[in-house]
């Protein structure tokens, strides 16, 4: 899908800053950083807990948004002699800044997550940790969990071990950069093996039947003081940097499981009469769905620029049931240990300077691969962590930038019309005349009531009127469009 953007007017920037201060009211996000959590991470700061290992001669690089600081992951990528390749992936080691018990833990369970608002963010740990000391920039020595993964020639993981290690990233690099350079054969092999291990990567998710569903997001940025409201698609490098990101939280998730303890993130496989809606979902649409063909084949044939593909996927992703965080040790494993999208025991621990969760479970496979007990104390936040990660807002502040940035963008203009596709209903809810419209320009997706006596169709192109924009409106429908 082509990027549509819009920038907002004078009065609409100023309403949507309104509105998004009063978000922030809303989930009672912390205004900053209390002085004693500010004063221990700045001791923290200054003396980190250190390993032995020195693996500073690796020159790792970085792959972020240009303007991120609080850089999580760093990789360098090799082939090995024998044939296939090694994944050196570092990750920020918070738990070497982070005392147990202490000021900067308990304020990061209070957090649980970094919030990110279109005028900034709100961090889960002090700049001078998650944008300093701790944070994977260019030419700084930092303590990081090394991962070490040897692939076969198939993208096949046939080891992977971690541990703490001194490590140095040599360059700060971009997803737009790097999909140039691959592009155009000019990228340094480190680099460029990225597509070759993510391609094999990809491969082998389709083989294990995993599911990746590719919709452009709708994006709200703050460039040189103006609003922008837009869908983005994603570059291929982003798909492929996500695949290194899944291969090192399935090896985790896999060490857990040996070792007898740890936390995965599970997600059971829809029920049979869910299926069964979503399969009448793709014969409304006209989308051919053969018998012998699954859910994650069919998704990987859509076009999400295809109006009618873009409606299903959108209704069939709403339906998949909401992954959870499962706890478990001393041998005791769950009955149900897999993610179903991913199709294979995972877990979250590749991004612990923006949340919570990641520096647990980073410790328990340090722990694994040295044939030691678990520290204390992440065995005494264990079961406690679903909890504290259910209280994160990340999401509902995401979705609901967005809702406020559709209402500022589209405020002076109620009353006009619209082209827009149908690509959800609430006809499963007994209302088949509500639902939501994707709009190509501006970059909106809003509610939609149609008359009396009008019920909405799946994938069908229709002319909406806009009633309601509204970001300062105290209900959820900011964006409300009706139809004849």
């Amino acid at each position: 899908m082509p990027r549509h953007i819009v920038h907002m007017s004078d009065a609409a920037a100023a309403a949507l800053r309104a509105a998004l201060k009063q978000l922030r009211t809303e989930l009672e996000v912390p205004p900053g950083f209390p002085a004693p959590v500010l004063a221990a991470a700045d001791a923290a700061a200054a003396a980190p807990r250190l390993p032995d290992e020195d693996a500073t001669h690796l020159p790792f690089f970085t792959i972020d948004p240009p303007a991120s600081q609080d850089l999580d992951q760093a990789m360098y990528l090799e082939r090995r002699s024998g044939g296939g390749f090694r994944v050196h992936y570092a990750i920020a080691d918070v738990a070497a800044f982070v005392t147990p018990g202490g000021a900067l833990d308990a304020e990061a369970h209070e957090r649980v997550e970094t919030l990110y608002f279109p005028d900034g963010k709100v961090a889960l740990h002090p700049p001078v940790i998650s944008e300093g000391a701790a944070s994977l920039l260019p030419d700084r020595t930092v303590p990081a969990l090394l991962w070490r993964h040897d692939l076969d020639a198939d993208g096949q993981v046939t080891h992977s071990h971690v541990g703490r290690a001194l490590v140095r990233s040599r360059a700060k690099l971009n997803y737009a950069g790097v999909q140039q350079a691959v592009d155009a054969g000019t990228a340094e092999e480190p680099v460029a093996l990225l597509r070759d291990i993510g391609m094999l990567r990809e491969a082998v998710e389709v083989a294990r039947g995993g599911i990746s569903v590719s919709l452009p997001d709708q994006e709200v940025t703050l460039e040189e003081g103006s609003f922008r409201l837009s869908y983005r698609a994603a570059l291929p490098v982003e798909g492929w940097n996500e695949q290194v990101s899944l291969m090192t939280g399935m090896a985790a998730a896999r060490m857990m499981l040996d070792s007898g303890t740890g936390i995965l993130r599970t997600q059971k496989t829809a029920k049979p009469d869910v299926v069964t809606r979503v399969r009448a979902i793709a014969e409304v649409l006209g989308i051919d769905w053969p018998h012998h063909v699954s859910y994650a084949d069919l998704v990987r044939r859509l076009d999400p620029r295809e109006q009618k593909h873009a409606a299903f996927l959108s209704e069939a992703t709403a339906m998949l049931l909401r992954a959870e965080y499962t706890p478990f040790r001393d041998h005791r494993v769950p009955e149900h240990t897999v993610h179903a999208a991913i199709a294979a025991p995972y877990t979250h621990c590749t991004a612990p300077l923006r949340r919570l969760i990641d520096r647990y479970t980073g410790e328990l496979c340090v722990a694994a691969c040295a044939g030691q007990a678990p520290p204390d104390w992440v065995l005494t936040a264990l079961y406690g962590l679903p909890c504290d990660m259910a209280r994160g807002k990340g999401g509902r502040a995401d979705r609901r930038s967005v809702d406020l940035a559709e209402a500022a963008v589209l405020m002076n203009r109620v009353g006009e019309v619209f082209d827009a596709a149908v690509i959800n209903t609430d006809a499963e809810s007994g209302r088949p005349q509500d639902g939501m419209l994707h709009l190509a320009d501006p970059a909106v997706l809003g509610r939609v009531k149609a008359g009396a006596g009008t019920d909405l169709k799946l994938g069908a192109s229709v002319r909406a009127t806009l009633q309601r924009a509204d970001p300062g409106h105290p209900g959820e429908d900011k964006v409300l469009f009706s139809l004849p």
